[in-house]
């Protein structure tokens, strides 16, 4: 049992790294986007920077840590085998897939921009940010509570969240937009 405890934490530590590459890649998406609108001298200076920071976050921390964490997790029910009988692990691993799916959007975003692609505004973006960060939440949650009631609160207070990340993004583009 001391194993799992090890490899439990080792599975934590790259969940963890994981998601600060996720949280941080569609911010550089926000940069570049920005960086293309400002004046060819600045744009020229700022987009090759920008992309040097996500090529080196993408494939440095963020991939190299989804692997390793997903191959822990595997391990972990390799050896506890007993958490696929629990219904709430069923609800956090269809939570998995969906990160999944939005690690391979956000990597076919990432690739689009190395080839100097933008075609999203800026607010998409900071819209796309949440995306992980409403995941992490649900997963959280699951892992930690473990009950089929606490999973319907889960879920309104996710929804919650949500309302109150998009209410954020539009407050925050308010404030940072001009008065003429």
């Amino acid at each position: 049992m001391e194993a799992y405890n090890y490899i439990k934490a080792l599975h934590l530590i790259f969940v963890i790294t994981y998601f600060a590459g996720l949280f941080y890649i569609p911010r550089l998406m926000v940069y570049q986007v920005e960086a293309a609108a400002r004046p060819k001298n600045e744009a020229e200076i700022l987009l090759p920077q920008f992309q040097l920071m996500m090529r080196r976050l993408w494939v440095i921390i963020t991939v190299p840590s989804g692997i390793l964490a997903t191959l822990f997790a595997v391990w972990l029910l390799v050896l506890m085998p007993i958490w696929l009988a629990q219904p709430w692990m069923w609800v956090k691993l269809i939570f998995v897939g969906l990160l999944l799916l939005y690690h391979a959007k956000t990597h076919k975003l990432y690739k689009e921009f190395l080839r100097g692609e933008h075609r999203y505004s800026v607010t998409f973006f900071r819209v796309w940010n949440e995306g992980a960060t409403l995941i992490l939440f649900a997963v959280v949650f699951l892992a930690i509570l473990k009950n089929s009631l606490d999973w319907v609160f889960g879920i309104i207070g996710l929804a919650g969240l949500a309302l109150l990340l998009m209410f954020g993004i539009r407050l925050y583009k308010r404030y940072r937009t001009p008065k003429l």
